[in-house]
Parts: C-alpha cells; sequence; structure tokens
C-alpha cells in the first residue's frame, strides 16, 4: 500500500478534529491548551504533507515558524495558567468568566 497526500490529510483533519472537540468540551484550562496545540500540529502535517507532495520546501520552512510560534504560545500560556491557579485556586474555564470585562 502506497501512503499518499490524502492519507496524511485525513490524519490531519482527524488530529485537527480531536484538538476542536478538546477546546469545546473540556472546561480544564491545560487541556484546551492541549486542544491548540493538538490544532497546530494537525496544520503542521497538512503544511508538511503538501510540501512534500507539492516539491517544494516552502510549507517545511512555515512549520519551522509554527512550531516556534507555538512554544512561545505554550510557555505564555501555561504562564496565565499558573498566574490564575495562584489566585483562584483553579483551572476550570467557568470559573473565570468573572474576568470579563
Amino acid at each position: 500500500m502506497i501512503i499518499g497526500l490524502d492519507h496524511y490529510l485525513a490524519v490531519s483533519a482527524i488530529l485537527f478534529g480531536l484538538g476542536l472537540t478538546c477546546i469545546l468540551m473540556r472546561r480544564d484550562l491545560l487541556l484546551i491548551l492541549m486542544g491548540l496545540e493538538m490544532n497546530l500540529n494537525a496544520a503542521n502535517l497538512a503544511l508538511v504533507a503538501f510540501s512534500r507532495y507539492g516539491r517544494g520546501a516552502d510549507g517545511q520552512v512555515l512549520t519551522l515558524f509554527v512550531i516556534a510560534i507555538a512554544a512561545a504560545e505554550a510557555a505564555v500560556g501555561l504562564a496565565i495558567v499558573v498566574a490564575l491557579f495562584k489566585n483562584r485556586r483553579s483551572v476550570n474555564a467557568d470559573d473565570f468568566r468573572s474576568l470579563k470585562g
């Protein structure tokens, strides 16, 4: 069996769907951040697959930038979660609705 572009895109779509489900269904901020990281990894997989089958390196270069941005997002997101946990002793997203303006 030859693995083609459609197989990679199917895995990417499944991974993106799982990440989106995790974001929408969970109330724990850490799990929401993990779902967001899953969505970024699904996009990275699709970019690398398009780059591989399109015979260009543009998708792989863009993936490196997305990985760098995801690392910074994870660091900032975890810092915010730790700060919120220090103040409220909870990481449940429903507890932070009062923080809206």
